[in-house]
C-alpha cells in the first residue's frame, strides 16, 4: 500500500487530520523510504526491533514492518488506532507488528523493545509541538536504544548537529549532544505531507554515545541552562547563581579548563562537564 492509499483510509473512515494533535501525514514514498532505510540498514534487516511514535495512519510502519523483526507502533489518537490496525492488518495477525494506543511521552522504551542482541531503534514522526519532550525522552532512555531517528523541524535540526560558537547552539544542543552523535539523513520539504506543514522538516539519526560525553547530573543542567539563559554574559555571571559561592565556582573553572570571561555559547560538551564534574567534587 503506497503512501497515498493510507490518507484515503482517512477519509474513508470520515476523519481528518486533526491540528490539536499536529498531524501531518508523511504521503512521500520516497522520504518513507528513506527513513526506513537509516532505521533499518540493509545488514540488519529481519533483525532489528522498532518502536515508532506517533503511527499515525501506518505509511512508515508499513514500511518498517516489511524491515524490522518486529514494531510497536504508538498512536494517541483513538480514532485512528483502529484504521491504523485495519490497514494493516496482515502484519498484525502475523505477529511482525503490536499497536499500541498510549501518548508517547509517558512510554517505557526500555520495557517495549525488550533487552538482547536485536538492534533496538526509537523512530517518529514526531508532532511539532511536542518534539522538545520527546528528545528529552530520547535522551533518557539513550541506554536502551541503539539508534534513534526522528523527523522533526528543520530548525530543531539544525539546533541539533550546531557546533559551539554558532548561533544555532543551545542548551538543546548540549543536552542531546551529551548522549548521542547526530546526523542529517534527508531534508523534508512541506510538499511531503499532507496537509502540507508551513515549516520544513528533517530526518535526523542519533546514534547513542557509549559512554556518554556526559551525565545529565544536577550540576551540569544547571551550568548548561545558565549559560544559555544568559547567553549574552560572561560565565562569570550567567553561573552566578550555579555555585555557592564566587570562589568555588573560580576554582572549578581553573580545575576544567574554561575561562569565566567567556560566554557559554563557546563551549562543547566535553567542557560543561568537565566543569560540572569540578563543581561536584569541588
Amino acid at each position: 500500500m503506497r503512501a497515498a492509499e493510507h490518507l484515503a483510509l482517512l477519509r474513508s473512515a470520515g476523519l481528518a487530520p486533526k491540528k490539536s494533535f499536529g498531524q501531518n501525514f508523511l504521503v512521500s514514498d520516497a522520504v518513507l523510504a528513506r527513513i526506513a532505510a537509516a532505521c533499518v540498514p540493509d545488514e540488519e534487516v529481519g533483525r532489528a526491533r522498532v518502536l515508532e511514535l506517533g503511527a499515525g495512519l501506518g505509511a512508515l510502519t508499513a514500511v518498517l514492518t516489511e524491515r524490522a523483526a518486529h514494531v510497536t507502533a504508538v498512536e494517541r489518537d483513538r480514532d485512528l488506532v483502529p484504521v491504523l490496525r485495519e490497514a494493516l492488518r496482515e502484519p498484525v495477525s502475523g505477529g511482525k507488528l503490536t499497536v499500541l494506543e498510549a501518548d508517547a511521552q509517558g512510554l517505557d522504551v526500555g520495557a517495549l523493545l525488550g533487552t538482547g542482541d536485536a538492534p533496538r531503534v526509537l523512530a517518529g514522526n514526531l508532532p511539532y509541538q511536542i518534539t522538545g519532550q520527546l528528545l528529552r525522552l530520547a535522551v533518557e532512555q539513550a541506554d536502551a536504544v541503539d539508534r534513534v531517528v526522528f523527523m522533526i523541524q528543520e530548525e530543531v535540526a539544525e539546533r541539533l548537529v550546531a557546533a559551539p560558537s554558532t548561533k544555532a547552539y543551545g542548551a538543546l544542543s548540549v543536552f542531546v549532544q551529551a548522549a548521542f552523535a547526530v546526523r542529517v539523513v534527508v531534508d523534508v520539504p512541506p510538499g511531503a505531507f499532507a496537509p502540507p506543514p508551513r515549516v520544513s522538516s528533517a530526518v535526523v539519526a542519533l546514534s547513542p554515545r557509549r559512554p556518554r560525553l556526559a551525565e545529565e547530573t544536577e550540576a551540569f543542567r544547571a551550568l548548561v541552562k545558565g549559560a544559555f539563559g544568559a547567553r549574552r554574559k560572561t560565565l562569570r555571571n550567567a553561573w552566578r547563581g550555579v555555585a555557592d559561592d564566587a570562589a568555588r565556582l573560580e576554582a572549578a573553572a581553573a580545575a576544567a579548563g574554561v575561562s569565566l570571561d567567556a560566554r557559554g555559547e563557546t563551549l562543547d560538551v566535553a567542557a560543561f562537564a568537565r566543569v560540572a564534574k569540578a563543581l561536584s567534587s569541588a
